[in-house]
């Protein structure tokens, strides 16, 4: 009887209170899923750049957020993060895709949007329902890519 291989897809997702812990258990939950699926080579990188993600979501909502690891057939990894807030800002909204200008050196913020910009093989973001007062998943998913060879090498 011969064997059968499943494909290396998963998918994990997390519900994130509004606190400032949650980039932290982002993090921690990111490394135990990459971890338990063998893609170090990804680890670090996709650590840091959905910690970016987490702390916009916390710095810039008053709400819950969510993150989604999915890993995809051809070897990509897709990390997608919902908050409530509708604005889906640049480079992830609307064409033209304005790059993120760097912050000044001595900045204390304003670098987590660079980061993704160089450093994941492809980003987005759509915002999500209509706002209207019944819809409960109104806000945005950004969402970004890195390839299984990846190294912290900006792909663009």
């Amino acid at each position: 009887m011969g064997t059968v291989s499943l494909p290396d897809t998963w998918a994990y997702a997390l519900r994130l209170p509004h606190d400032p812990r949650a980039a932290r258990v982002a993090r921690m939950t990111v490394r135990a899923a990459l971890g338990g699926h063998g893609r170090h080579e990804i680890l670090d990188l996709v650590e840091l750049l959905t910690s970016e993600l987490v702390t916009n979501a916390y710095r810039h909502t008053d709400g819950p957020a969510s993150l989604r690891l999915t890993a995809l057939p051809d070897g990509r990894l897709r990390v997608g993060v919902w908050d409530s807030h509708p604005c889906v800002p640049a480079p992830f909204g609307e064409p033209p895709w304005d790059r993120v200008p760097l912050a000044p050196a001595d900045a204390e913020e304003g670098r987590g949007l660079h980061l993704v910009q160089e450093y994941a093989d492809s980003w987005g973001g759509w915002p999500v329902g209509d706002g209207g007062p019944l819809d409960r998943g109104a806000g945005k998913l950004l969402w970004f890519e890195v390839d299984r060879s990846s190294s912290g090498q900006s792909a663009r």
